[in-house]
C-alpha cells in the first residue's frame, strides 16, 4: 500500500486560508490522481477536490469552488490543497487519497472506492 501523510492543519478564523499538503513517499505521486476529502463530526465523508494524473485536470465540490485550488508539485512529490474564505462549515478532519486510475478524478459516488492509500488525516477547524 502506497504512504502519503497530510498537514498544514490547524485553527483559522473565518476568511482565513490554510494550505494542507500531501506529501508521498516511496513512490512518485505524479503518476496517481489525487483526491481531498474531509469528514465533519457526524456527517458522511465528503469529497472536497481531485486533481488527475494524466493532464492534472481537477474536479472540486460546489461547496468549496471558488474558494479551494488543488495543486501538484512534482519536485517535492505534493499535492496542495489551498482552502481561502474558510468557513466554520470547513470544519472538518481532511484527508489525502490516491487513485491508480491517471484520467479519473472522482469526488463522489461509487468510484470513490477506488481510491485505495489514505492518509492518518489533518484537524482544519474554522472558528473565532
Amino acid at each position: 500500500q502506497l504512504h502519503v501523510v497530510e498537514s498544514g492543519g490547524g485553527l483559522v478564523q473565518p476568511g482565513g486560508s490554510l494550505r494542507l499538503s500531501c506529501a508521498a513517499s516511496g513512490f512518485t505521486l505524479n503518476y496517481y490522481t489525487v483526491g481531498w476529502f474531509r469528514r465533519a463530526p457526524g456527517k458522511e465523508r465528503e469529497g472536497v477536490s481531485c486533481i488527475s494524473a494524466s493532464d492534472d485536470s481537477t474536479n472540486y465540490a460546489d461547496s468549496v469552488k471558488g474558494r479551494f485550488t488543488i495543486s501538484r508539485d512534482t519536485a517535492k512529490n505534493t499535492v496542495y490543497l489551498q482552502m481561502n474564505s474558510l468557513k466554520p462549515e470547513d470544519t472538518a478532519v481532511y484527508y489525502c487519497a490516491t487513485l491508480g486510475a491517471p484520467r479519473f478524478c472522482p469526488i463522489a459516488g461509487p468510484e470513490l472506492a477506488l481510491y485505495d492509500s489514505w492518509g492518518q488525516g489533518t484537524q482544519v477547524t474554522v472558528s473565532s
